[in-house]
C-alpha cells in the first residue's frame, strides 16, 4: 500500500508537540495516550492512526496533490519503534524510575523531530536496514 509522504511527516509534527509537552509536564498519562496512537499506527497502519485520519480528513484536502508516495511498511515499523519507547517511558513516569521516562521520551522526541523537521525517519531507516540484513 502506498501513502502520501506528507501524512507521516504531519503525524511526526503532532507527535513532536505531544512528546515535548510530556517532557515539560512529566505526564505519564499523556505519554500513555501517545503510546495508544503509536499502537494503532503499528497495528492498522499510519493512514488509519488518529493523526493519519486528521491528516486525511482535514489537512490533505487543503493541499495540492502529493509530490510522491511511499510504501506504508517502513512508517508502520517506525510506529512500532515509537510504541516501544513510549511504553518504556510510560512505565518510567508512572512506576519509576523517573529518569527512564525522561530518557525514553527524549529518544522518541528526537526521532519524531527529525521526521517532522527534516523528513528523516529513523524508524524507516531501521526497517530498511533490517530488511536488507534479512534478505541478503
Amino acid at each position: 500500500m502506498e501513502i502520501d509522504v506528507r501524512g507521516p511527516r504531519f503525524g511526526a509534527a503532532v507527535t513532536t508537540v505531544v512528546l515535548a509537552v510530556v517532557l515539560v509536564t512529566g505526564s505519564g498519562w499523556l505519554l500513555a495516550a501517545q503510546a495508544v496512537v503509536f499502537a494503532v499506527g503499528a497495528a492498522a497502519g499510519v493512514a488509519r492512526s488518529p493523526y493519519g485520519w486528521v491528516f486525511r480528513a482535514l489537512v490533505r484536502p487543503r493541499l495540492g496533490p502529493p509530490a510522491g508516495t511511499e510504501d506504508a511498511a517502513p512508517p508502520r515499523f517506525a510506529q512500532a519503534v515509537g510504541l516501544f519507547f513510549a511504553a518504556l517511558g510510560t512505565v518510567g513516569y508512572l512506576v519509576g524510575p523517573q529518569w527512564l521516562g525522561l530518557a525514553a521520551t527524549g529518544c522518541a522526541l528526537a526521532a519524531a523531530f527529525l521526521n517532522a523537521a527534516f523528513a528523516y525517519c529513523l524508524g524507516c531507516e531501521m526497517y530498511l536496514l533490517l530488511k536488507r540484513a534479512t534478505t541478503a
